[in-house]
């Protein structure tokens, strides 16, 4: 099964931006829907956005649509998300993960397949 490996998140400031990427193992990468979710403190399991297998088709969740952009490599097995214009409500451990099936279709964020460990991202000035 597909392992998932976070990276690049950090302390930024109010109106600043970041790079997360999350390395995939495996070849079935290029056949999987991926997602990015989040859980900030004391909170549930937020879904951020979506992408499908080919990279041409993303969803986003209204609290980052505009703000937040996701994409994927496929050749180098790397999914990505783009933040700008951080908030400290963006302030969360975040998560790649696999969509159940291959379709935008999610019940809850937590009908995930698979999940990376997790980045932290903590917007503060």
């Amino acid at each position: 099964e597909v392992q998932l490996v976070e990276s690049g998140g950090g302390l930024v400031q109010p109106g600043g931006s970041l790079r997360l990427s999350c390395a995939a193992s495996g070849s079935t990468f290029r056949n999987l829907f991926m997602m990015w979710v989040r859980q900030a403190p004391g909170k549930g399991l937020e879904w951020v956005a979506g992408i499908a297998s080919g990279g041409g088709a993303a969803r986003y969740a209204g609290s980052v649509e505009g703000r937040f952009t996701i994409s994927k490599d496929n050749a180098k097995n790397i999914l990505y998300l783009e933040m700008n214009s951080l908030q400290p409500e963006d302030t969360a451990v975040y998560y790649c993960a696999t969509y159940p099936q291959p379709t935008f279709y999610l019940g809850s964020a937590y009908d995930y397949g698979r999940r990376g460990q997790g980045t932290q991202v903590t917007v503060s000035s």
